[in-house]
């Protein structure tokens, strides 16, 4: 099939969730023998060379550049809260997306418009009533979370009381666009059935649209296990805090978590890898104890290779935390909240270890630290649930029962 693949990210390098999502798509669908012509938005620090990398699972790429600025993020909120569209949406409506979309659609004619994730489906939907020809495309949708649940549950951890009526408003319109962008496409796919039960919820209890549960997946032949020393003694975090589900949980951690770990572990070391790290860890030295900010790191093995424990203490977010099946195919034992860990299959103290309060995360964290025998078995049952159940190769072939010809 021609397939027009929308995406709000350039998908290379595959270094956080979404772009893994997107990567790995694409990978299938050119084997599979599709013919994808990618649309992304690109970013001020993308790369031609990460674009051109793109070409061997693309018949053409065309990208636009997303722009992001304080003053337009603040006219957008205001646009926002005059019409009722959710910020997040107006946020990324820019004119010459539309504009590439419909001369493309002038020149050219698709079978399919795939959008990946919420914020471009605005963008299919357009292209599609700006076809060309009495041929109607087929709309896909990727749902890589239940978006109004992410405001919602920032909402329900925010302290400053004009933050969380905000983020409650933004729940509220996200949850009623949400439910009518996906009743519009002719396929919803799911990575979690979680949240397709949370949206079937939002939409009055009948499910929005039909589709089929895909989960996100990694390439385990790729990625190696990782050989640790016994002594190891670094916690690690690892994902950007620009998101900020990442930057809050990484907040509590910081702030109610690590005190409690140094009281019996003094020695241990937490490492803090991402963009944008929260205050609360870029205090100055004499100030935190053992907290080690390395920002933006390209190849993070080093730090991996001296981890004893991976951390993911979310508390809000939506979809999966493609972090923990990062973490399970190079072989660490993770400790996670509840939420962390939706909509990923595991076994609360055979894959992973499962916390949500200050003291029970603490003490999951410090028997790690503690117990490296059974922390490496942990690691090793996590790597084997990754090759069974999050292998792109295998898992995505569920593809065809949307793409066939």
């Amino acid at each position: 099939m021609r397939i027009l693949f929308l995406a709000q990210l350039v998908p290379y390098p595959a270094d956080a969730g979404p772009k893994v999502r997107i990567y790995h798509v694409l990978q299938y669908l050119a084997s599979a023998g599709h013919q994808v012509t990618l649309v992304a938005f690109h970013r001020p620090g993308d790369r031609p060379e990460q674009v051109d990398h793109l070409r061997r699972y693309c018949q053409a790429i065309h990208t636009v550049l997303m722009p992001r600025s304080r003053p337009r993020d603040a006219w957008r909120l205001a646009y926002s809260l005059l019409t009722g569209q959710p910020f997040l949406i107006a946020r990324d409506d820019v004119a010459a997306m539309r504009r590439l979309l419909e001369r493309l659609l002038a020149q050219d004619t698709f079978d399919a418009i795939h959008a990946d994730q919420l914020w471009m489906a605005q963008y299919a939907l357009a292209a599609r009533s700006g076809r060309r020809g009495n041929r109607r495309p087929m709309t896909v949708l990727d749902q890589h979370n239940a978006v109004y649940l992410i405001p919602q549950r920032l909402a329900a951890g925010a302290g400053n009381p004009i933050g969380r009526a905000l983020l409650a408003l933004e729940g509220r319109k996200m949850s009623g666009y949400e439910v009518a962008a996906c009743r519009h496409f002719d396929h919803v796919v799911w990575v979690t059935d979680e949240d397709r039960a949370a949206l079937a919820h939002a939409a009055g209890g009948a499910a929005p649209a039909t589709g089929l549960t895909i989960p996100i997946c990694v390439d385990p032949q790729a990625t190696p296990p990782v050989p640790r020393p016994e002594n190891a003694r670094r916690v690690t975090f690892l994902g950007g805090m620009h998101w900020p589900p990442n930057g809050q949980g990484v907040t509590w951690f910081a702030n109610q978590v690590w005190p409690l770990i140094l009281e019996q572990v003094p020695e241990a070391i937490f490492t803090v890898i991402g963009k944008s790290p929260p205050a609360a860890v870029r205090e100055p030295e004499s100030k935190r104890r053992n907290v080690e900010v390395a920002g933006y790191v390209a190849d993070p093995l080093p730090y991996l290779a001296e981890t004893a424990a991976f951390v993911v203490p979310l508390h809000a977010g939506g979809g999966m935390r493609v972090k923990i099946l990062d973490a399970w195919c190079w072989g660490l034992p993770v400790v996670s909240t509840t939420i962390g860990a939706e909509g990923i299959c595991y076994q609360d103290g055979r894959d992973l270890l499962i916390a949500d309060s200050p003291e029970a995360f603490a003490q999951a964290v410090i028997r790690l630290l503690s117990e490296p025998a059974w922390a490496a078995s942990v690691g090793k049952s996590g790597r084997r649930t990754v090759e069974i159940h999050y292998n792109w190769r295998k898992v995505y072939r569920a593809w065809d029962a949307i793409y066939e010809n």
